[in-house]
C-alpha cells in the first residue's frame, strides 16, 4: 500500500478499550502514515478506569470527549466516536481515519469511511475480531508498539516456521508474478496488504518487508536489480525452484 505521508489523519480513540501506556508509540506510528489533525480520545473520564490517560491527554494534546454510560450494558461511547466519525467525514478535513480500538463495533464504521474514499487505518490487539480487522486499509496491532523492532526473545521460534507465513507470501507473489515468475518487493508488499489488514513484518520480530524476505530462503530466491542510470536498486524474488536431489526425494 502506497503511503501519502502528507495526508490528514483523524486520530479517534476508543479509551474504555485501549491502554494509555502506549500512546507516545501510538503517534509516532501514526506520523509514518500523514499527520494527526485531530486527536480525540472517548470515555467516560469520571471513572477510576481512565485515571491512566490524564497526563497522556496533556502530553499529546488529545482532546478527551466526555461520554457518560446512560445504560448498564450499552457502550455510549461507541455511539458517541461512531457519531464524530461521521461528522468528520462530511466535513471533508481529512483524508484518512485512525480507529483505536479492538471492538467489533467498528467494523461498519471503517467500511463506510472506505466506501467514501478515505482510508483507513486500524490500531487494536492481536485479539481484534477479524472482521474489524479486515475492514480496514491497514490494521496494526498495539503488542508490537511496545517494543522495539530489533528487540527479540531468545525463546522465539524461528521465522521461517510461524504458520500462516509461507502461504501468505507464496499466494501474493503467484498474484503477483510476471510471466518469467519474478517480482518486486514493493509489488509483492503492496499485494499482501490488500489482502492482508494485519500483515507487518513486525509481528515476525522484523523492522523491514525486505529482511523478512531474506530470511525464507528455503524456498524464495531473491536478488537485486539495478534501476534506470542511477544507483537505484530495487529488490526482485520468485520462488526457489527445486533442485534434483530435492525432486527426487
Amino acid at each position: 500500500m502506497a503511503i501519502n505521508a502528507n495526508q490528514k489523519l483523524a486520530v479517534l480513540i476508543d479509551a474504555d478499550n485501549d491502554t494509555s501506556k502506549i500512546v507516545t508509540e501510538l503517534f509516532e506510528e501514526v506520523s509514518r502514515y500523514g499527520t494527526a489533525t485531530i486527536k480525540r480520545a472517548y470515555g467516560n473520564w469520571t471513572t477510576p478506569q481512565l485515571g491512566g490517560w490524564k497526563d497522556v491527554l496533556h502530553t499529546q494534546a488529545i482532546q478527551p470527549i466526555q461520554q457518560f454510560s446512560y445504560t448498564t450494558g450499552k457502550n455510549a461511547t461507541d455511539s458517541a466516536l461512531i457519531i464524530d466519525a461521521m461528522d468528520v467525514l462530511h466535513t471533508g478535513r481529512v483524508d484518512g481515519f485512525c480507529l483505536v480500538s479492538s471492538d467489533s463495533d467498528f467494523t461498519r464504521l471503517a467500511t463506510r469511511i472506505r466506501e467514501a474514499g478515505l482510508i483507513v487505518y486500524g490500531f487494536g490487539k492481536r485479539s481484534t475480531p477479524a472482521a474489524f480487522q479486515a475492514a480496514c486499509d491497514k490494521f496494526i496491532y498495539t503488542e508490537i508498539l511496545r517494543t522495539e523492532p530489533e528487540e527479540s526473545k531468545t525463546d522465539q521460534e524461528p521465522v521461517a516456521e510461524w504458520p500462516k507465513l509461507k502461504p501468505i507470501l507464496l499466494n501474493a507473489l503467484n498474484a503477483t508474478a510476471r510471466e518469467d515468475g519474478w517480482t518486486t518487493l514493493a509489488v509483492l508488499g503492496g499485494q499482501i496488504n490488500r489482502s492482508h489488514p494485519s500483515f507487518d513484518p513486525r509481528n515476525y520480530g522484523v523492522a523491514k518487508l525486505g529482511e523478512l524476505i531474506r530470511q525464507q530462503a528455503a524456498y524464495l530466491e531473491v536478488k537485486e536489480v539495478r534501476s534506470g542510470e542511477g544507483d537505484s536498486v530495487q529488490t526482485h524474488l520468485h520462488v526457489r525452484r527445486k533442485t534434483t536431489t530435492q525432486q527426487k526425494t
